[in-house]
């Protein structure tokens, strides 16, 4: 069986509630998986106390935790770790928000990990994560393109397949998608 066959049918025993095919799925994934992380790590190069490895492992426990994951090839698969990565790195800006504010949340349980994101950078993450809020209300369609492109660092040519359209399709997509955030953003 190919490797994309035996992914199919381990996604499906996953859906099925078979939480054994997801310790099975996740090696062979790892690379692609940390290939995510890495991408979304990379805005932050200082960072030196959440790696590639914590939020990879992160990840994994939020999917097992889910249950079902809803993907059906290796694309949909990497675009739901990519999405759970977004929620991981959002939910962990908003409780060191809240923390600088005097909140007493309990923090992500991201074991260990110190203050990783500067103000500046959570402060951008939380406006990424509103816009992104807003243009999915008026284009899920561009929301999934930025996650994928953005997120998990999939190529035109990678998004397209995922989302079955053409490469011509997501780069339009893309574009008005990156042109509509900076201006949703920069407005006060």
């Amino acid at each position: 069986m190919s490797d994309e066959g035996l992914i199919t049918q381990l996604l499906r025993r996953c859906d099925n509630g078979d939480l054994s095919a997801l310790d099975e799925l996740v090696p062979i994934l790892y690379t692609d998986l940390r290939r995510v992380a890495h991408q979304r790590l990379r805005i932050d190069p200082k960072s030196d106390t959440l790696g590639t490895t914590a939020l990879v492992n992160e990840c994994y426990l939020r999917l097992l935790k889910n249950r079902q994951l809803g993907a059906e090839d290796r694309g949909a698969f990497l675009a739901a770790a990519s999405q759970t990565m977004r929620r991981i790195l959002v939910d962990y800006a908003r409780t060191r928000g809240r923390q600088k504010r005097g909140g007493n949340q309990i923090p992500v349980p991201l074991e260990n990990a110190e203050e990783w994101l500067s103000d500046g950078e959570k402060e951008e993450l939380l406006q990424l994560d509103m816009a992104l809020n807003k243009l999915k209300a008026m284009d899920p369609q561009a929301v999934q393109v930025v996650e994928l492109r953005y997120f998990a660092g999939l190529s035109l040519e990678e998004t397209a397949e995922v989302l079955g359209v053409s490469s011509k399709t997501v780069q339009r997509i893309w574009a008005n998608a990156r042109a509509w955030l900076r201006k949703e953003i920069a407005s006060p």
